[in-house]
């Protein structure tokens, strides 16, 4: 080959180089997203986390034109879908819901965590802070929590709580409540907390610490009894439930948090088009309303903002585990 010919390819494949990045730099600034964008659920689909998920996709897709696909991918409290998600390309088309069970509970509960919920994640926003709720069956003979732990005394071991999975935010809010009550209650995890509240419905489990936006309908439509719920206060739609620090269980009186996420090191440019389209979508009046009807209260936070929700919350849940002698899985 002569080398004028060497020149000329060398000239053509810089070119070419710089073509791709140009592109790959105008889709970061002005034309992302181009195609159509994944957006990873780690629970089954009915759950809380799925309810907020959908809600956002949908007005994600209206207000770009792309369609923003959930995907659910449960399992291991969710941390399979989590750790799916961590392996993805960061460039922008694959999302991940970022929720307190999965990325503050589940690092802290494992020895050997599958994921580092900050070096692996580029937190974006949080959507919403959402009560936590302890439910029975409308036929449970147990009509308030007090009831459950006085059951609970009398024959430990005996009644049982099913949960998302293990080491999920419901485990532990089970093994929580057994420690501030002095109780033993037996841990069934599930894939979800969906299954778990559908044997709960039929009476195969005795209780379920879950989320307003998984378990309000089925309270509202009368097929689960709210004994006690995690909020500053009374809930609106749940004015003759008492909250856990009315009850004497104050350490469970804390709303988790439902953010969005994707893998780890997306382009700043890509990031800061995510956190203002999520900033506009959820100034939107009737997606406020609807997330509120799950009993959430709706909470942009700036990456950095985010950022830090998710390092205070590990912080915390690495010193609860302590407290409570929670044995690592």
């Amino acid at each position: 080959m002569t080398r004028n010919r060497r020149t000329t390819l060398a000239l053509m494949a810089l070119a070419a180089a710089c073509a791709t990045l140009g592109t790959s730099s105008a889709q970061a600034q002005g034309d992302y997203p181009a195609k159509p964008l994944r957006f990873i659920v780690p629970y089954p689909a009915g759950g809380g986390t799925d309810t907020i998920a959908r809600l956002i996709g949908t007005q994600l897709t209206q207000r770009w034109g792309q369609p923003v696909v959930v995907e659910n991918k449960p399992g291991a409290g969710g941390s399979t879908g989590s750790l799916y998600a961590a392996k993805q390309p960061a460039d922008g088309y694959t999302l991940v819901m970022m929720v307190e069970s999965s990325h503050a509970v589940n690092p802290n509960v494992y020895a050997k965590p599958a994921y580092d919920p900050l070096k692996d994640f580029t937190p974006i926003s949080n959507i919403a802070n959402v009560p936590g709720v302890m439910v029975v069956g409308v036929d449970s003979p147990y009509k308030t929590a007090q009831d459950v732990a006085e059951a609970a005394r009398k024959a430990p071991g005996k009644l049982n709580y099913g949960s998302s999975g293990n080491g999920g935010y419901s485990h532990l809010s089970g093994a929580l409540f057994g420690n501030t009550t002095g109780t033993q209650i037996t841990h069934v995890p599930y894939k979800g907390l969906g299954p778990a509240l559908n044997d709960l419905m039929a009476g195969q489990i005795d209780v379920v610490f879950d989320n307003m936006p998984s378990s309000g309908g089925l309270i509202a439509g009368g097929k689960l009894r709210a004994l006690a719920v995690s909020s500053p206060k009374r809930l609106a739609s749940l004015p003759d439930v008492p909250t856990y620090a009315e009850v004497g269980l104050k350490p469970m009186n804390q709303m988790s948090w439902y953010g969005i996420g994707a893998p780890a090191h997306l382009d700043a440019a890509v990031l800061n088009q995510l956190s203002a389209a999520l900033k506009k979508t959820l100034q939107n009046p009737e997606l406020v309303k609807t997330i509120e009807q799950q009993s959430a209260i709706v909470d942009y936070q700036t990456p950095q903002q985010f950022r830090q929700t998710v390092e205070r919350s590990n912080k915390a849940w690495a010193r609860l585990v302590k407290d409570i002698a929670f044995e690592k899985m």
